[in-house]
Parts: structure tokens; sequence; C-alpha cells
């Protein structure tokens, strides 16, 4: 049986270190998906087996080669996209979609697109003035609507940031919270505020929150507002009923952008109660001016258990 085998020389450690990951997951990531074996001795990569699986192994990893050229982490999304573009002939548009960088943050992190859905839904929020994103946790829904955000709003484009999620699991009655507004909500909206403090420091968020720039409240106070040159995001929409999302979605005003997240796998809403986000998805769908994006389990870029976790849910749920 004919073997086949090939090369590679990595430019630096820290690349040998990128390409292998914590104890070479990212090289048995690799022969998993190509069935050849890929060994790292120093800073060279040896790939042995069936010509065609040499061949695509060699090929993932030169796809690869912006990230551990540059000796930035890779992870299995990071793959599995390259796999993609190599199925689906977009090799040069991955390369280009890892030469893109969208932010930096505070630590000097590089943030970009990892996923072609990612990228296209980059795309969407920059293109329409209301985008949907769909999909189950850890693929970044919230993360990038952040990310641009505070690039539109220190490049001027918009003049506030507006956070806001239901507080459905204080069912949008928060009185019986101690503390004033802020400390009452503040358990609620966290998640948006781990994405500011990627790029803005903690202790100047709360004067901008002071001087109108960043507002962060639960849904329920956007009631009877119009919401002009301001980037929104309406996180945990899965957790809205039809009637609060069409409040929210009818706010938007002249100059706005609005970005509307959910998982509706997920929602804590009761069981008699639609969410908003499903239905808003069925009877919109048809406006163009409005964009739908739709995250899979391969989209998924926190910890790999994660989107294992994903997967084992989703198993579950086919077998019930």
């Amino acid at each position: 049986m004919n073997q086949a085998s090939q090369i590679i020389e990595l430019p630096h450690q820290e690349g040998a270190i990128a390409l292998a990951g914590i104890a070479e997951e990212n090289l048995k990531f690799i022969a998993r998906q190509t069935g050849a074996r890929v060994i790292l001795r120093g800073q060279q990569v040896s790939i042995f087996g069936q010509p065609n699986a040499v061949e695509q192994a060699y090929l993932i990893i030169q796809s690869l080669e912006t990230h551990w050229r540059e000796g930035r982490a890779i992870s299995s999304p990071d793959i599995l996209a390259a796999i993609d573009a190599l199925d689906t002939g977009k090799v040069e548009e991955y390369r280009e979609m890892q030469s893109t960088t969208l932010a930096r943050t505070r630590r000097g992190e590089l943030i970009k697109a990892k996923t072609f859905h990612q990228r296209r839904y980059v795309q969407c929020i920059e293109k329409h003035d209301i985008t949907f994103c769909i999909g189950p946790a850890g693929t970044g829904k919230t993360f990038l609507a952040a990310v641009l955000a505070v690039q539109y709003l220190l490049s001027n484009q918009v003049e506030k940031i507006i956070l806001t999620r239901p507080a459905v699991e204080a069912g949008e009655k928060l009185g019986f919270l101690p503390g004033d507004l802020q400390q009452k909500v503040d358990p609620f909206l966290r998640p948006l505020y781990d994405a500011l403090y990627e790029f803005i420091e903690a202790e100047k968020i709360p004067d901008l929150m002071e001087r109108g720039k960043i507002e962060v409240a639960p849904l329920a106070y956007m009631r009877g507002r119009t919401l002009n040159n301001a980037f929104v995001i309406v996180d945990e929409a899965q957790n809205t009923t039809p009637a609060q999302l069409k409040m929210v979605l009818t706010r938007l005003g002249r100059g706005s952008k609005m970005v509307v997240t959910g998982d509706i796998t997920q929602t804590d809403l009761p069981t008699h109660q639609e969410s908003g986000l499903l239905v808003a998805s069925k009877i919109l769908s048809s406006v163009n001016e409005i964009a739908f994006c739709h995250f899979s389990k391969a989209d998924v870029i926190r910890h790999s258990l994660v989107q294992k976790i994903v997967e084992a849910y989703e198993r579950a749920d086919l077998a019930n």
C-alpha cells in the first residue's frame, strides 16, 4: 500500500507551540480529521500516511500559516474553518479573513473573525441597520457585536452604545432586589460588561456611563424611547416575548444600528410562552434590510469542551 510523507519547517519555536496546541491537541485533531500521522519534532512537522490524507493535512497546516507564523494561538474552530475553506475552494478568502483585524484588546490581542459565519456576521452588521444572530453559546454573538460597537463609538460613527437584555430571571420585576437600579440590573448584564472590559478600562466605564456614552439597562427600560445615533445590542433575545422584542425593534431611530442575539434552544420563558426571537425570525426574514445570521456548533470558539457539550445536547434532543 502506497505511503506518502511531507515535511513543513516552522519559522520559530513560538510557531511550533501555536500549531501544536496544549498537549499537541491541534496535531491530534488534524490527524483525526484527515487520517494522517502528524508529528512535531522541534520546529519540524512530519506528516505520514496515505497520499490523500497526507496532502489534506499538509494543506490544512499551510492554510493556518498566518496563525503559526505570527505565533498566534490556534483552536479547533480555526482548523475546522481551514478544512471548510479547502473543501469549498475558499482558501484565499480564508487567508484574507485571517489577515483582517477587527480590533485590538487592551491586552494587545488581535480580534479577527475565526469562521466564515463570523465573517458574514461582521459584514452584515456593517451593511444593515438591524442584524439578528442566532446560535449556541460560545460562538461570539455578543462579543463580536460589542467589538464593533466600541469601534463605532471610538470612531464617532455613533454617539453611544446601548446594551440591553431581558432580566427574565427576575421576571422583569427588579424591585425586590437590594440596591439602586444599577446594582439591581448588574447581575443580568454582566456578560455585556465582560465584553466591554476587553476594550475599555474598567475605571473609565462609569465616566462613559455618566456622560451617556454607554448605557446598560434591562429591556423593560427601553419602552417609550427613540434610540438615535446609537449602537444597540439586544442580548439573550430568546428570553423576550414577541411584544417585548417588537417594542425594542421599533425603538430604532436615525443613525442607529441594532444587533439582536440569542439562542432559541436556551429560552428561560415559561413553557407556554413563545419566544420573541423565534417569532421575529419567522416574520421578518423576508425584510431585505434586516440580516439574519445563523451560527452552529462549528462556530463555537470558547474552550473546546463547549463544542462537545453543544454536540452532546443536540444528540440528546434528537433522541427524545
